[in-house]
């Protein structure tokens, strides 16, 4: 199932459609402690990425697909290949301490940005499972997508 929305995955229709369930997808994960969400149901891995607001200081939420590597969750500030950075992303390289949700269980994080070869070769780990980054990167063409790598604090 997930092979079939990775070619989906890739079109703007998809992004407009992924925008709109995103407020879902966030309610879903935060009232089933990350054991079910929108991604869940067409095999995609997601967790609930838990940051500081920058300017508020307030807890923000979003859900994102991730891949285990390096003993962490890697995650990728797409935006959709919108031509701006996620605010999410803004939030944890203004405050690295976050939490993760994910299958019932929430752990501290300290996030990081990848850069160089590290970020290439993480990037191409999280491509290989959700290939519509790929195709994100060449529409957000005026910026270099944030790839950070959520390590857990207890590890």
């Amino acid at each position: 199932m997930r092979g079939v929305f990775a070619g989906f995955g890739k079109s703007k229709a998809f992004a407009a459609v992924g925008r709109a369930l995103v407020p879902a997808d966030r309610v879903l994960l935060r009232i089933s402690g990350g054991r079910v969400g929108v991604g869940a149901a067409v095999g995609l891995r997601t967790l609930l990425l838990t940051t500081t607001g920058r300017r508020s200081g307030e807890p923000r939420q979003v859900p994102l697909l991730y891949v285990e590597r390096a003993g962490g969750y890697v995650v990728i500030g797409s935006n959709w290949g919108g031509e701006t950075h996620p605010a999410w992303s803004a939030n944890l390289l203004a405050h690295p301490a976050a939490t993760v949700t994910r299958h019932g269980r929430t752990e501290e994080v300290t996030g990081r940005l990848l850069a160089g070869d590290e970020r290439q070769e993480m990037w191409d780990a999280v491509a290989a499972y959700w290939p519509a980054y790929d195709r994100y990167a060449v529409r957000a063409e005026h910026r270099e997508i944030r790839v950070f790598l959520l390590a857990p604090v207890s590890r």
